[in-house]
């Protein structure tokens, strides 16, 4: 599911950050009473009333700032308005209107999206009609808040959500399998997803950052339906100078979330950075399907030992996916691209395998008489017995005497038997511990 995206903007110091951080509910962005402080998108799932959406904390726009730093913070911020479906454009209630408020009403209404103007600042009843100076903004009826009291949430929240269908985060498409073509810039793929397709339908360049935003093409193979999501290259922090670029970290992410399989792609030369770790691990925190794609496979000099150690040098980095399938190809050539969908096919099987609970007890009994479970004081964990509870990953519970006494490494033992055991090859696993007061039950 693709969540709707909902940016916060304003000029600066409004309190956009003290509210971002107050609605999530934990401290994700900076918060200072020097204007400026917010140079950088962050973003946080919210849910209010069974609605589920992204928001954005922006850096304060300065329209007319000719600042290089605050030229850029602006230039982020106008691509998180034409990316959101819903923008909050919050201004300071005790200031009232400024000229820069102003400017950015009047860019706000060139975006031509719904927008929710929230006067913070409104500490006090007394202070409440300072709201009706804001209507001079031409930007739709003001909603009260007090960000630093916490006040006033519900009403705005209220008015966010009544501009998100529920129907729109929900995929248009229910019998296929979604791929997320995800990496770094200028890995291959765009090439890569053309070679899927068999036809030119993206563009190809051999500038990073060609591809701006996510773009889904379905396809048919075999009598199975697909959709590939081809996403635009995840740059490092310190690499990144355009702020629409900035901004293709959080469209990526949500392709990532859309998706059932992510092809990883790797440059072959480069070999895997740390900036792969982290998009490694976003897939693998969504827990999504995964496949490690080495492209440009073709510009490696190789022998017979060449494959394997490449791979051991890639998991040295990706430790956390080690279950993940390798292929080597070329999107320039066409090596191996064949086997691609053929290893999605296999990965989204695993991602939606299930094991009867009676399967899954046996081999639980089995995995506990291997490694005997931990103690701590002469207290033993017992675990009574197992269920699946979902897939996409794979999710298992675990009812146990006492949670406390489930160690990390000793869940980890039981993911790998349950990997040794059922296969369960590109997929994560989700182990979820809880107290059974039931034995055996």
């Amino acid at each position: 599911m693709a969540k709707p995206i909902v940016a916060v903007v304003g000029r600066p110091n409004v309190g956009k950050s003290t509210f971002f951080n107050a609605v999530v509910g934990r401290r994700l962005s900076i918060v200072e009473d020097t204007p400026g402080v917010t140079r950088d998108r962050i973003y946080a799932d919210v849910d209010w009333l069974d609605y589920r959406f992204t928001m954005i904390d922006t850096g304060g726009i300065e329209p007319e700032s000719r600042d290089e730093l605050h030229i850029q913070v602006r230039n982020q911020a106008q691509a998180a308005i034409e990316s959101a479906d819903v923008i909050v454009f919050m201004v300071d209630g005790k200031e009232g209107v400024t000229p820069a408020d102003i400017d950015v009403a009047n860019m706000l209404r060139k975006a031509d999206k719904p927008v929710v103007l929230a006067v913070n600042k409104i500490d006090t009843p007394e202070e409440e009609a300072a709201l009706y100076e804001f209507y001079s903004l031409a930007i739709g009826d003001p909603v009260s808040v007090s960000a630093a009291h916490k006040k006033g949430f519900g009403d705005l929240l209220d008015r966010i959500v009544q501009h998100i269908d529920k129907a729109e985060s929900e995929d248009d498409y229910d019998d296929v399998i979604k791929i997320a073509v995800v990496g770094k810039p200028n890995a291959g793929k765009s090439s890569l997803v053309n070679c899927i397709l068999g036809e030119e339908r993206a563009i190809v360049s051999d500038i990073p950052g060609t591809t701006r935003d996510a773009i889904d093409t379905p396809f048919e193979v075999n009598g199975q339906r697909y959709v590939i999501i081809d996403t635009a290259g995840i740059r490092r922090k310190s690499r990144i100078n355009e702020s629409i670029e900035r901004y293709s970290v959080l469209r990526a992410l949500s392709a990532i979330r859309r998706c059932d399989v992510a092809l990883i792609v790797i440059d072959a030369v480069e070999e895997a950075t740390e900036q792969d770790e982290k998009i490694a691990g976003l897939v693998h925190e969504e827990g999504k399907g995964a496949i490690l794609v080495v492209n440009k496979w073709d510009l490696i000099e190789k022998d017979t030992y060449t494959m394997n150690e490449y791979r051991k040098r890639l998991f040295d980095k990706l430790s956390f996916m080690t279950y993940a399938p390798t292929l080597f190809i070329s999107a320039r050539t066409g090596q191996r691209v064949s086997r691609i969908l053929e290893l999605v096919n296999y990965v989204y099987n695993q991602c939606t395998f299930r094991i009867s609970t009676g399967v899954l007890n046996d081999c639980i009994a089995d995995a506990v008489a291997v490694n005997e479970p931990p103690s701590d004081k002469g207290r033993r964990l017992r675990i009574y017995y197992g269920t699946q509870a979902s897939i996409k990953p794979p999710t298992f519970v675990l009812f146990v005497n006492e949670p406390e006494l489930m160690h990390y490494s000793y869940k980890r033992y039981m993911e790998n038997y349950f990997r040794k055991t059922f296969g369960l090859e590109g997929t994560p696993i989700r182990i979820v511990v809880r107290e059974s007061t039931k034995q055996g039950e």
